[in-house]
């Protein structure tokens, strides 16, 4: 009974420090530092189509859940990794040749 607790507990926990970096629905995440002019996140758009937190919040594209901690950059995401994993062209808008879709000015 009380590993079960000891779990349970643990993952409350973790459920909670997740969603405290998370950019949940109705909420955005503002990148002001972009040279090319001012990024929102939209929580909403994002979590409307993907998996999941993890599907982007993984090694390959943004390791931590806290904003940050990664640098974003264009070469990047023109590369396809960063948001250019899914700003390809297929799954998301193409970010090459679409600066005003996320950089506001």
């Amino acid at each position: 009974m009380k590993k079960m607790v000891t779990l349970l507990s643990f993952i409350l926990v973790a459920a909670v420090a997740t969603s405290v970096y998370a950019v949940p629905k109705g909420r955005t995440l503002d990148f002001s530092k972009a040279s090319r002019g001012n990024v929102v996140f939209d929580g909403t758009v994002h979590n409307a189509v993907t998996k999941g937190c993890r599907e982007c919040h993984n090694p390959q594209l943004f390791p931590k859940q806290k904003q940050g901690t990664v640098s974003i950059h264009m070469k990047n995401i023109y590369a396809g990794e960063q948001c250019g994993f899914c700003h390809n062209g297929k799954r998301a808008f193409r970010a090459q040749g679409n600066c005003k879709r996320c950089h506001q000015r």
